[in-house]
């Protein structure tokens, strides 16, 4: 399927010049170049020209005929045109190639481009005419869109005769809108500018010309194949011919029309694709599942009791479509109940058994009436019913299952099959008065918008709809908004745009609409009235905030993940509001707290994890779920430099501040100097930019950063605060306490200053002094005691020179008196003991060479990273990859069978992608190595088995043959950017060979390799091979590699490799560890291994170690198991 996207072209029969008599005389004659293809016959001003002057359809020539000397005479139904040879030769030659052609033409039906589009014989419907200015032009021209070409015509007789000045073939064209009535047509050769009556024209025009540009770009291959069965050549919804769109996980053809609403859905019900356009989602077994289901066995199921009142047809209207899709797919109102309907279980068990045969139809009567997907098999090798179905080889079954990983089961709504936004009855709201309204948009408003870029429009609301209007005179509306189908409701920041106050309306086809006013009170009333048109009653109280973004959207949260629900959501400030469709009060997400702010898929899903809950938000609609992504992400970041402006823990303390304390806690309580000493100012410089950007983010490692670097930007960050941490009104306050004589009075007075202070404030001044108190705790280590803190923080929390000692006294009043100050009860004491004597401990440990140079403590996972599988294990210099698989096996106390292949896996998360260790390696580099977004995990390496059969099978050393290769871009750009190609690879015992065509047998011998010089090259030794390609770049199947090189000069490369199989996978990947590693894929003597590794320090126990190096997450897991039993780590020392 790698056909050119653009139409074909009628060849050129004949071309060259001649006279042309134009219409002034009969004497003048006008030079022309002259072309003549099957379709058209077109003279031009010079054969450079790619527009011509005149077009005449060939199939409109009655005959031509001799005029005279040299000249003849083209015919036509209605218009005579005369041109003159250079020769009378020439002259015949012309005159019997257009005869020829002419009766050809006559002879046989069109078979690619029409006449003209009104002609009878026309195989293309006319999708918009009418007259348009073109700049250029006195007078208006007659325009119609046809297919997948713009034809341009004097005037409407032209139009009906056929004969126009010129076409455009859109599959090299570009549609730009420019004002509030104009628009230009982009090609390589002309830029064709348009101006339309009005701006609803203007739009139904680059509407029509952008759908034609689709056309031309389109490939009928995919869809011939899919309309190759008699049922996929109409709708399966209302009947249309020839439908050019389908929805792939419910295997259905559908029209343009049908497709809209299905879109209107959500992706958890269907999946809609083109047939023409979407190219690479057309994979063989897709298009062999249709031909398995498609509309024949699909309607069998969905469509079995549609009542003849409710069906519909080709012309029905969109809200008809709406309704009867709703019911059709999301309610499941009309489909055929498998007998096993309402029983769980027993659907469950019923599709594991399905999917092992043949039967489409029996999955998808199942999986649509209720049956898991993902449901458990009971077999610990096939988990899941996609494995049953490999393991049985049902291709088709796969791809089904694939398609519908996240289908919704279809279920009645009460209170009707409508939407739930179109269930409930809007409050009636009125408003009207004039707004500045730019045309509407299909993508983000990414410029500014000047002000002569909006036009004056009288607006009314009424009854539910937004009208737009030339003038409060007009009677008829420009255009409407409906108030159901409204989405999103944006406040812009004022001055945003060239009015100072505007507002964007997005509406469910996914078009925006910018509207604006000089008045922000007017604006805010109108913007009040729009948004009480739209939101439902139980939402309203959404509407007492003072949002800046407000609408619908899916979310999954809870427990119950399997299906999306519809939700309201407010955006003001730093907090989204959320009505949830099953409570009845809405709740608040600070989102500044939030642990987690991440996307997953292809920008679909926007997960927010806070308070140990986690919300996914899903992208229905494209066009405002970005705008609420980057909303969301804005609002959840740092705004400022005062401390209630910045990231916060759940403790109110700015994610900044607890960062930097963790991270000097676990590595620089012994430093000795430590606030002391000042690190690399570039490096500070750095760092807290990062951290005030967005210190979610931001992990500090040790290695990567210094502790002075980290120290230095803690001091920076209170240093440049605004309003300083004591605040500027009750700094003073605090510099006056430190004349009392009387140490309580003066405790008591700091302790009724702390209660003046804001929540944040009193937080942050509570963690760092407790961090303080801890860091003179170890003033024999690092030379920091109290009272050097306090010089050092004195003048840095007040903000001042240094000269006032008093600033440096309350600091060091605060640590000396911690406890009573901030009401440290005797529990929180004895769990900072607990930590800081482990802290010693492990710390004296390292030093004395107790413990093992270079011993690091890491955070590995058993089969999955989730928390309670974490293990926390010491990693000496020595240890294996098999050493550590025992370890966490011993832990977990799992005993191993004869044919369990545990292994250690390095996993790549932003990569998709995982690298079994091999047994031998030293896990301490790689921990060295490992990014952020990579982890360990002990588990079974379920292909092992059959790598050995495979190896223990084959003749010789080398792999050879075809897989599918994309190379990531490189820094100059240069690489592979988009697309897998096929190329042939040679894999020996050195080296890794890239060639463009298949290597003969004999070119692949030792003695003839050399002589045919690879396209690319590489040395085994250097490369790093992952399982799995990230599912972005759209691999063209599910078997592949993620590959890493770095050779002796740091110089790195990566790249991507594809497999047409499963078994092709497992022979390359043995392949290459057989050759990395000298064939020693698995040890012999397993056990022997196991028994004889190195015991662990008898002194540390089994516990899980404080982790030196990962997240701050897991640093307090582990501190909170020494608070349990602090005593445990010290036991035997």
């Amino acid at each position: 399927m790698e056909r050119s996207a653009a139409p074909q072209l009628s060849p050129t029969i004949r071309a060259g010049w001649l006279d042309k008599n134009p219409p002034q005389g009969s004497y003048i004659y006008q030079k022309r170049w002259v072309k003549l293809d099957a379709d058209y016959l077109r003279y031009f001003d010079s054969e450079k020209d790619a527009y011509s002057k005149r077009f005449i359809p060939v199939s409109s020539i009655s005959r031509v005929a001799s005029v005279g000397d040299q000249k003849f005479e083209v015919v036509t139904n209605n218009r005579n045109f005369v041109f003159r040879a250079e020769s009378d030769a020439d002259r015949n030659e012309w005159m019997q190639t257009l005869q020829q052609v002419a009766e050809e033409r006559k002879g046989k039906a069109p078979e690619r481009t029409p006449v003209h589009p009104t002609a009878p014989d026309a195989t293309e419907p006319v999708d918009k005419s009418g007259f348009l200015e073109l700049r250029g032009f006195k007078h208006k021209l007659f325009v119609a869109v046809a297919g997948d070409k713009v034809f341009l015509y004097k005037n409407s007789e032209d139009y009906r005769q056929g004969i126009g000045i010129t076409y455009i073939e859109m599959n090299v064209g570009n549609v730009k809108e420019v004002d509030r009535r104009g628009f230009d047509l982009t090609t390589p050769y002309r830029i064709f500018s348009f101006s339309a009556e009005s701006e609803q024209e203007k739009e139904e025009w680059v509407e029509a010309m952008r759908h034609a540009i689709a056309e031309a770009l389109s490939n009928s291959e995919v869809a011939e194949r899919i309309w190759a069965l008699e049922p996929n050549r109409f709708c399966a919804d209302c009947g249309s011919p020839q439908p050019d769109w389908a929805s792939i996980n419910l295997c259905v053809v559908i029209c343009k029309r049908c497709a809209g609403e299905h879109r209107g859905l959500g992706p958890g019900i269907t999946k809609v694709r083109s047939l023409k356009m979407d190219r690479k989602v057309w994979t063989e077994e897709l298009i062999q599942l249709f031909h398995h289901i498609g509309n024949a066995v699909a309607n069998q199921f969905w469509a079995a009791n549609v009542p003849p009142s409710e069906a519909i047809g080709p012309g029905s209207s969109s809200q008809d479509r709406r309704r009867f899709l709703i019911a059709k797919y999301r309610e499941g109102k009309y489909r055929r109940y498998h007998p096993l309907f309402g029983n769980q279980e027993e659907l469950d068990r019923a599709l594991c058994a399905a999917v092992t045969t043949s039967d489409l139809a029996e999955t998808q009567a199942l999986v649509f009436c209720g049956a898991a997907v993902t449901c458990a098999t009971g077999d610990p090798q096939c988990p899941v019913p996609l494995a049953l179905a490999e393991k049985s080889g049902q291709r088709l079954q796969m791809e089904f299952l694939l398609h519908n990983k996240t289908s919704e089961t279809p279920r009645l709504e009460v209170g009707g099959g409508e939407e739930k936004h179109y269930s409930v009855l809007l409050p009636c709201v009125t408003h009207n008065g004039f707004l500045y309204k730019t045309p509407s948009m299909a993508k983000p408003v990414s410029e500014r918008k000047g002000q002569e870029e909006f036009s004056r429009r009288w607006c009314t609301l009424q009854d539910g709809v937004l009208s737009y209007y030339e003038n409060d005179r007009n009677a008829v509306p420009n255009g409407e908004i409906k108030a159901g189908d409204i989405v999103c409701l944006v406040n812009n920041p004022p001055h945003t745009h060239g009015i100072e106050s505007t507002f964007e309306v997005y509406i469910e086809s996914e078009r925006l609409y910018l509207f604006g006013l000089d008045c922000p009170e007017a604006a805010r009333e109108w913007l009040k009235s729009i948004a009480k048109s739209f939101v439902p009653p139980h939402a309203e109280e959404l509407l007492s905030h003072d949002f800046e973004r407000i609408g619908r959207l899916l979310y999954k949260g809870g427990l119950n993940l399997e299906r999306a629900k519809e939700g309201w959501f407010a955006l003001a400030g730093p907090t989204l509001y959320v009505c949830f469709e099953d409570s009845e009060r809405h709740e608040a997400l600070q989102l500044r707290k939030l642990q987690e702010l991440s996307i997953q898929g292809d920008n679909e899903v926007l997960v927010l994890v806070e308070r140990r809950r986690t919300l996914y938000i899903q992208g229905e609609r494209r066009l405002d779920f970005l705008g609420w992504v980057h909303a969301i992400q804005k609002a959840a970041g740092s705004s400022g430099d005062t401390l209630s402006e910045q990231q916060l823990t759940e403790g109110d303390v700015p994610m900044l501040v607890d960062r930097c304390i963790d991270y000097i806690t676990q590595c620089g309580l012994t430093s000795e100097g430590i606030y002391r000493k000042s690190g690399q100012n570039s490096k500070t410089t750095s760092l807290l930019e990062m951290l005030r950007r967005d210190a979610r983010s931001v992990r500090l490692k040790e290695g990567e950063h210094h502790v002075d670097d980290v120290a230095n930007t803690l001091k920076r960050f209170f240093r440049d605060l605004g309003d300083g941490l004591f605040t500027r009104r009750w700094s003073q306050d605090w510099l006056r306490a430190t004349a009392l004589e009387d140490e309580e009075a003066k405790i008591g007075e700091y302790r009724r200053l702390l209660d003046t202070l804001p929540t944040v404030n009193r937080a942050t001044l509570k963690a760092l002094i407790n961090h303080l108190f801890r860091v003179q705790r170890f003033s024999g280590d690092n030379q920091m005691n109290t009272h050097n803190l306090a010089i050092v923080f004195g003048p840095t929390l007040f903000q001042t020179d240094g000269k006032d000692y008093k600033a440096g006294r309350v600091v060091e009043d605060l640590i000396s008196h911690y406890v009573k100050i901030f009401n440290v009860n005797d529990q929180e004491m004895k769990k900072q003991q607990d930590e800081i004597t482990a802290i010693m401990k492990m710390r004296e440990a390292a030093s004395s060479g107790t413990q093992q140079a270079g011993d690091f403590i890491c955070t590995v996972y058993l089969e999955e990273k989730k928390t309670e599988t974490e293990q926390h294990v010491k990693i000496p210099a020595t240890m294996t990859a098999e050493e550590l698989t025992f370890e966490i096996l011993d832990r977990r106390k799992i005993v191993t069978k004869e044919k369990d292949y545990w292994s250690c896996f390095e996993v790549n998360e932003r990569e998709e992608a995982e690298r079994p260790l091999h047994y031998s390696e030293k896990v301490l580099p790689i921990l060295h190595c490992l990014g952020t977004d990579s982890y360990l995990v002990v588990k079974k390496q379920l292909s092992m088995e059959n790598m050995l059969i495979y190896l223990a099978s084959r003749v010789g050393d080398c792999k050879h043959g075809m897989m599918k290769f994309r190379e990531e871009r490189n820094l100059l750009g240069l690489g592979l950017s988009t697309g897998f190609h096929d190329r042939y690879f040679i894999l020996n015992h050195t080296c890794l060979r890239l060639y463009k065509e298949v290597r003969s047998l004999k070119q692949r011998t030792p003695v003839l390799e050399n002589s045919h010089k690879p396209e690319k090259e590489w040395p085994i030794r250097n490369l790093r091979v992952y399982l799995g390609i990230k599912k972005k770049l759209r691999p063209p199947t599910c078997w592949g590699f993620t590959v890493f090189y770095e050779n002796e000069k740091h110089e790195k490369q990566q790249w991507y490799l594809c497999c047409d199989t499963q078994a092709d996978l497992r022979e390359w990947f043995a392949t290459f560890l057989h050759v990395q590693h000298g064939g020693a894929l698995w040890p012999s003597e397993t056990c022997k291994v196991r028994a004889s590794r190195r015991q662990q320090d008898a002194r540390l126990g089994n516990i899980s170690l404080i982790p030196l190096r990962g997240n701050e997450s897991e640093m307090r897991s582990s501190v909170a198991a020494f608070a349990t039993d602090p005593l445990t780590l010290l036991r035997n020392v």
